[in-house]
């Protein structure tokens, strides 16, 4: 019995320490992954900004504060890139409101039928002016997403009608009319919504604003044609990734696993493509049907589907061609309207190496201003204190903000003057 307490008090002593040990092993690697995933010592700062010293772009730095004061995204969190992007991708905002709208149809001469949401606005512009907002969300959204319905509200209260496209085959509810659906670069659909408005409304002016695919859109649309740029007072893109064939191989790579978001946006692509299975393939032959649907259930990213399903729709002879015509990094040297391009350096989708394209734009024309966040990730841009979000995000206010101070400028400068020659 003696023999038997002995041993028990002789490592007694002993094991304690080593399980404190442990747990504080254990407790110091939680720590320090927590610290690295949510990028806990990264600093807070301005946008940094890529412009020329003009008239202009001095009016509108003083006049839009979030160009130039810090971006604050909540603690906890907000300067992880990835959970900015999943907050916005499951969430879309905090409390997103339900703005009001009306909903138009138009037919195309293909046979398709365009849409968009018509929302007046709720109170009188600063200014007095009527101001159209023609809005292109991102890739497969519309007008009912939490992140539209939240920067719509916010801009109605500020005095701006808007129009928010419903890209083609994006609405549940709405059939596809003809054997098509919305692309990467096709811009006729937002070509018809636009010409609506100036018919409609022959005083309005337009702010031109387009989010993610969207700014590859409006910037593609604007850039095509100077005719198209006529009643528009400037517009704004937020993180498009500009060049499709350059951006293609940064999405089979791992590196902030953007391999990964490829196989999930290519999942949601898959889905949009099969709810309108018939209106597509309908009046293809068996065979065709049969091709073009089994490789559709075995693609993994949005190359293979682009392959084989997206790049017949506008007959391109292969992908390079269809990256190739419908990016917008080919006709956005065109515009000449005051154009503010924003991209945050933590987004998982947009690699590093496509911001090379604002970037220079910004560098040698006198319209662009280029704004590239630390935060943000892919249409988050959340503000708040610790935990929560607020309900407006940076991006809401900035796009807001950049267009208030347009029609500023536009209202105080000289009859003889223009923007871009400022």
């Amino acid at each position: 019995m003696s023999t038997h307490e002995s041993d028990v008090h002789t490592f007694s002593p002993e094991l304690p320490a080593m399980f404190d040990g442990m747990k504080l092993a254990a407790v110091a690697t939680v720590l320090y992954v927590i610290v690295r995933c949510l990028n806990l010592k990264s600093p807070t700062a301005p946008p940094d900004l890529t412009y020329q010293d003009t008239p202009l772009s001095r009016f509108l730095l003083k006049s839009c504060p979030q160009l130039t004061k810090e971006y604050i995204p909540p603690l906890l969190w907000g300067k992880s890139g990835h959970l900015q992007t999943a907050l916005y991708g499951k969430l879309g905002r905090v409390s997103a409101p339900h703005p009001c709208g009306i909903r138009k149809y138009l037919p195309m001469q293909d046979g398709a039928t365009a849409t968009f949401d018509l929302f007046e606005p709720l109170g009188n512009h600063r200014l007095g002016d009527d101001i159209t907002m023609v809005i292109c969300p991102g890739i497969g959204n519309h007008s009912e997403k939490h992140y539209i319905r939240t920067f719509v509200d916010y801009a109605q209260k500020e005095g701006y009608r808007c129009a928010v496209l419903n890209h083609l085959g994006a609405l549940p509810n709405i059939e596809l009319t003809s054997p098509r659906m919305f692309t990467y670069g096709c811009t006729w659909e937002f070509a018809a919504m636009v010409g609506y408005i100036k018919r409609a409304y022959a005083q309005t002016q337009l702010i031109v604003v387009g989010f993610s695919l969207g700014g590859n859109i409006v910037c593609k649309f604007l850039g095509e044609n100077k005719m198209n740029q006529e009643r528009v007072l400037c517009c704004v893109s937020v993180c498009q990734g500009y060049s499709a064939l350059r951006a293609q191989e940064t999405f089979l790579q791992w590196d902030q696993f953007r391999r990964f978001y490829n196989f999930l946006m290519a999942d949601n692509m898959k889905k949009i493509i099969l709810s309108h299975r018939h209106s597509l393939f309908g009046g293809s032959s068996g065979q065709m049907l049969f091709a073009d649907l089994g490789r559709l259930f075995t693609a993994t990213s949005l190359m293979q589907i682009d392959e084989s399903i997206m790049r017949k729709f506008h007959g391109h002879s292969s992908l390079k061609e269809y990256y190739e015509k419908e990016s917008c990094v080919h006709y956005i040297h065109n515009v000449n309207v005051p154009l503010l391009l924003v991209n945050s350096a933590d987004d998982p989708l947009v690699h590093d190496s496509l911001l090379k394209i604002p970037h220079t734009l910004a560098a040698k024309k006198s319209n662009v201003i280029f704004a590239l966040t630390l935060h943000g990730g892919h249409l988050g841009f959340f503000e708040g204190a610790v935990l929560f979000p607020q309900p407006l995000t940076w991006m809401d206010k900035v796009i807001v903000g950049y267009a208030n101070a347009i029609c500023q400028w536009e209202k105080q400068k000289p009859p003889c003057q223009s923007s871009e020659s400022s």
